[in-house]
């Protein structure tokens, strides 16, 4: 295949009008290693690649938590369908016996053209902070505990590629040190104060889930998580950016604090995410969306209704600027899960996974 004429967004951030050659599904560099040389015009077309979202509960009246594979399929293919073509389905906090159905899910989906790709999977809960649980079921939260997480990851098909853990909680520095170099390990869903998150950090945690929510707010006196992972370098943090979760000045505000490089723009999706306004459930609970926002009875923001593309969209429209924005929704989360030697870019080598779009991104095609 030879994607003709568009103007191809480039690792530099720049777009640049030239072909794009594909042969088995993988980007090459030469026409000459072609052998389909069926011709996409892409004229007057900006060709991205595809998002990649780590992290995700579900959409299109499905949830991963749903332990069904032909449930997770539909979730895939409304994904691909919207710009989305990479994808870590996310669990939530469940009793263990139900977590170990959920993640076996991940290996009986086999991979197709018409779906995003699989990624990895995320593991938000159990082993969280019950005083900042959100969204998640309180009664399943578990002491942190290297060989359940083991157990998962084996039911998984070893996929789990990222961990929510409260820095706080007993045992979790124990967590932190004895299974950091099997997978990433996110802070979130916590009480922690700086001292407590900056030394998770600095033991090996390199990653935030959903900053700002379920978590202290960062304050003069007590810049708690947000604070420690501003002070980590190499810490990535997530960033919800539906309209809701997060005030446009704090989104502006965060790419200002961490810059180009550590912002993973997620959305968060619940099952509500392409459906009509509704009841719908996640994690085992009601939640009523109304306008793509999503609640408990209680008030409590469950999740986002909104998928990644879309969150892209909402972060240039909250003046975040054009490349900066196609950096977090794809080359950033494929960085942060370990990913971007196969997705994340339009380089030759990485998977086929390209989006065409006009100027005012709207999908004109996702190959």
């Amino acid at each position: 295949m030879i994607i003709k004429n568009g103007f191809v967004f480039q690792e530099d951030g720049t777009f640049l009008q030239k072909d794009l050659y594909v042969k088995n599904d993988r980007i090459v560099a030469s026409e000459a290693e072609v052998t389909d040389k069926t011709v996409i015009d892409a004229s007057g077309l900006k060709v991205i690649p595809g998002l990649v979202d780590v992290h995700s509960h579900g959409a299109k009246g499905h949830d991963f938590c749903d332990a069904d594979p032909e449930g997770l399929k539909v979730i895939l293919q409304y994904e691909k369908e919207h710009g989305i073509t990479s994808y870590c389905p996310t669990s939530m906090t469940l009793a263990k016996d139900q977590l170990m159905d959920i993640f076996a899910t991940a290996t009986k989906v086999e991979p197709s053209n018409e779906l995003a790709h699989i990624i990895g999977v995320n593991m938000e809960g159990p082993l969280i902070d019950i005083k900042k649980k959100g969204a998640q079921a309180g009664e399943y939260i578990s002491v942190p505990d290297a060989s359940f997480f083991r157990k998962c990851n084996e039911a998984s098909g070893n996929q789990i590629r990222l961990v929510t853990l409260a820095p706080n909680v007993d045992k979790a520095f124990d967590f932190i040190q004895e299974v950091k170099d099997e997978v990433v390990i996110s802070i979130g869903h916590t009480t922690a104060n700086y001292e407590c998150a900056k030394k998770a950090m600095d033991m090996g945690a390199k990653h935030v889930t959903h900053l700002y929510n379920a978590m202290p707010p960062f304050a003069h006196r007590d810049p708690g998580v947000v604070g420690a992972a501003c002070d980590t370098p190499d810490c990535m943090v997530e960033l919800i950016c539906d309209g809701f979760h997060i005030h446009p000045a704090t989104i502006r505000t965060t790419f200002k604090m961490f810059g180009d490089e550590r912002v993973v723009l997620i959305s968060d999706s619940m099952m509500a995410t392409g459906m009509p306004n509704g009841k719908y459930e996640l994690g085992g609970q009601e939640v009523t969306m109304t306008d793509c926002f999503a609640a408990l009875s209680d008030g409590t923001i469950a999740g986002s209704a909104t998928n990644l593309f879309d969150c892209m969209k909402k972060a240039m429209e909250f003046g975040i600027p054009e490349a900066t924005a196609i950096f977090a929704a794809t080359r950033n989360p494929a960085k942060s899960i370990g990913v971007y030697d196969k997705v994340g870019s339009l380089t030759a080598g990485k998977y086929a996974d390209i989006v065409l779009v006009n100027d005012n991104y709207e999908i004109q095609q996702v190959i």
